[in-house]
């Protein structure tokens, strides 16, 4: 008899979280039984209904929402579940309520987020709850950031996420073509959420300092996020604003991915980063900054070149070197096309059930 499982996921919003979810949902249908709870109206309910996934939806009432925790215990009774995973913060929060009134099944908590566990007594309550049997980090990073506030640390566990390595397409010119860049263009990009941990004031800074030394190089960011107006404002203060292109929110990066000729990715902190990974499996160079499990992807001069944190010259003048030094990018393109194949969605599937089962066992 196939064992249940609940995926608890509160976002409204898709990022690489809910992607996460996603690849593991398909990954493991045939494996076990699996039910997502998620917030009414979020891109995760859309998900679910267009894959033909079990879900139930409930509305989302802030943080502390004892509806949602009751949701929980109602489910895991009514569908004799066996495992709840929990996918953010806000899930962890209310599967841990849900504990506390009397649900007994276990729990499983994914660390994506490379800062530590905050101080108070509640934080440190609920990732030290007796119900949660494992914690799934995404680095070995976020382990180690993690473990000093866990009193069990034999709980703790690095799983990193994976990708689909089959999705990728070789350069199309889609991109090019219809932003009006020609084929000779050298084009720098990013693929991240314009959140404030990707930090592009830096990656502003670091395009002003290419363009100084390159001004026919075009730059471009690809997405969107809650301080897009304030990124774009810094753009026009910095008059980027025709050398910078910011494209919103695209469901089609594994098109126009590989029309990069450099991946420059800024952040100030990073669990993982997917965004790297899917630069990998389409050859595109990255440039990225010593952040989260960053460079248990990037090593340096290997699979891409690393910079520290806010290190804006060191980011243009790594930038620079891909976009005049052939051989270097063609040494760093071989050894992250063989460093991604590690990093399979299949994989990550793979070792999620393997905790799973652990816990059952």
């Amino acid at each position: 008899m196939k064992r249940s499982v609940l995926h608890i996921s509160t976002p409204l919003s898709w990022r690489g979280g809910e992607q996460q979810l996603a690849y593991l949902l398909l990954e493991l249908q045939d494996e076990i039984n699996q039910v997502v709870l998620c917030s009414k109206g979020s891109a995760m309910e859309q998900f679910c209904q267009k894959n033909g996934i079990d879900y139930e939806s409930q509305p989302k009432r802030g943080g502390f929402d004892l509806a949602f925790a009751f949701k929980i215990k109602k489910l895991c009774k009514k569908l004799e579940i066996d495992l709840c995973h929990m996918h953010d913060a806000h899930a962890h929060t209310f599967a841990v309520l849900a504990a506390i009134f009397g649900n007994k099944t276990p729990l499983v908590l994914s660390r994506r987020v490379d800062f530590p566990i905050k101080q108070k007594w509640t934080s440190k309550f609920k990732y030290n709850h007796p119900s949660i049997k494992k914690i799934l980090c995404v680095s070995e990073m976020i382990k180690q950031i993690t473990a000093s506030d866990i009193q069990d640390k034999s709980k703790l566990h690095t799983v990193y996420s994976g990708i689909d390595l089959t999705k990728f397409s070789t350069r199309s010119g889609k991109l090019r073509k219809e932003l009006g860049i020609s084929k000779s263009t050298l084009l720098v990009g990013n693929t991240s959420a314009l959140a404030d941990h990707k930090d592009y004031f830096t990656f502003l800074d670091s395009c002003r300092t290419v363009l100084e030394k390159k001004p026919e190089v075009q730059f471009v960011v690809i997405g969107d996020g809650p301080m897009r107006a304030e990124i774009q404002d810094y753009a026009a203060k910095q008059q980027l604003t025709e050398k910078v292109i910011f494209t919103g929110y695209r469901t089609d990066i594994t098109e126009i991915l590989a029309d990069l000729d450099v991946f420059l990715i800024t952040s100030k902190t990073e669990g993982l980063g997917t965004s790297i990974l899917d630069a990998f499996a389409c050859g595109v160079p990255v440039v990225a900054t010593r952040a989260g499990g960053i460079p248990e992807l990037v090593e340096d001069q290997k699979s891409g070149l690393l910079c520290e944190v806010k290190d804006s010259d060191c980011l243009a003048k790594s930038t620079l070197s891909l976009l005049e030094d052939q051989a270097l990018v063609d040494k760093i393109r071989a050894e992250a096309k063989e460093k991604v194949k590690k990093f399979s969605k299949a994989e990550t599937a793979k070792k999620t059930l393997k905790h799973y089962r652990e816990v059952w066992s």
